[in-house]
């Protein structure tokens, strides 16, 4: 186990540039923990922070899986993966019971919160879960997206019968397919590369190449292209009163026709964080393919390589290690 230190190494995104450099170490406060990283995620939403998404600046990251090296007797050692939100706990959406919602809330590595992408971080015990010890690293790494994945499922109500066509089959479109398929959903996903279609084939998920023509049939269309013209193509494949869900956060402005929108009733859901639990017990299941989804590894003081290769086209998930 590792011991809190004065200085640590932390992936920056400043004055329009991502550094390693030399920080003071996190101090918590007497309700967080001090977390050191096993395994980090790169996620689409790091890139797009990098490009201007948020104005942010800061310590990048929220994909991770880390052991508790301070913190509460019952905490330390243990090996965890955390929540994002950072909430307040007072306000009308945490009293609702929607504490990913808090008006004040701060977030891991986006939002004036220091991010995962270092030697040592920190985060509040309440969004702390225990990974199984049945769970590898390479695996606990894909909770925090795997989440975000079943929220689609928490978000609309999805029959056997309805056809559901997922956009984007990078790192997200990936976990979204594997969790509908698993909850029996007919889910077919729109592929442009050879890998991902392989791993969808492997796994019996049915595959639309990329240049078919959309069709207006789908009942339920999940948007991860991580970028603006997915909801244009969204609008493409739902049909009349179908659903379109929205996963993707970028940088940018969508160009779409909003007036079909009304005129064919559409639906449209925002989709963003989701349950943890849920993403923990699929795990200790073992009923995804996960680990053909990390195209390569660095360690933290690669960062800049690292993002170099999590932006080449068809790039899967990117992981760095300490």
């Amino acid at each position: 186990m590792g011991e809190a230190k004065d200085k640590v190494k932390a992936v920056v995104f400043e004055d329009n540039q991502l550094r390693v450099v030399t920080i003071p170490a996190p101090q918590p406060a007497p309700d967080e923990v001090l977390i050191r990283p096993r395994m980090m995620g790169i996620c689409n939403t790091d890139i797009e922070l990098t490009r201007g998404y948020k104005s942010f600046r800061g310590v990048l990251g929220h994909e991770f899986v880390g052991e508790v090296i301070e913190g509460p007797a019952e905490w330390v050692g243990k090996r965890v993966v955390g929540e994002i939100n950072i909430s307040c706990g007072s306000c009308d959406m945490c009293e609702r019971g929607i504490p990913s919602q808090c008006r004040k809330r701060l977030i891991l590595g986006m939002s004036d919160y220091d991010g995962a992408f270092c030697e040592q971080f920190r985060l509040p015990v309440r969004n702390l879960w225990q990974v199984p010890n049945s769970v590898a690293d390479d695996e606990a790494v894909f909770a925090e997206p795997l989440a975000a994945a079943c929220q689609v499922l928490e978000s609309v109500d999805i029959l056997p019968s309805d056809h559901v066509v997922v956009l984007g089959a990078g790192k997200l479109g990936l976990l979204v397919a594997q969790a509908l398929w698993i909850a029996g959903a007919d889910v077919s996903v729109v592929v442009r590369r050879e890998q991902p279609a392989a791993l969808l084939s492997s796994l019996n998920i049915r595959t639309i190449p990329g240049e078919e023509k959309p069709d207006h049939m789908a009942d339920c269309v999940v948007d991860c292209t991580g970028s603006a013209e997915g909801f244009a193509a969204a609008l493409e494949w739902v049909r009349p009163r179908g659903t379109i869900v929205l996963k993707s956060t970028y940088h940018g402005l969508p160009q779409a026709d909003l007036t079909s929108i009304a005129v064919n009733e559409i639906h449209v859901v925002g989709s963003r964080c989701g349950p943890f639990k849920t993403a923990l017990e699929l795990l200790k299941m073992g009923l995804l393919t996960l680990r053909p989804m990390i195209t390569a590894q660095y360690t933290l003081d690669e960062a800049a390589a690292a993002f170099e290769a999590a932006e080449v086209p068809g790039a899967l998930k990117v992981v760095m290690t300490l």
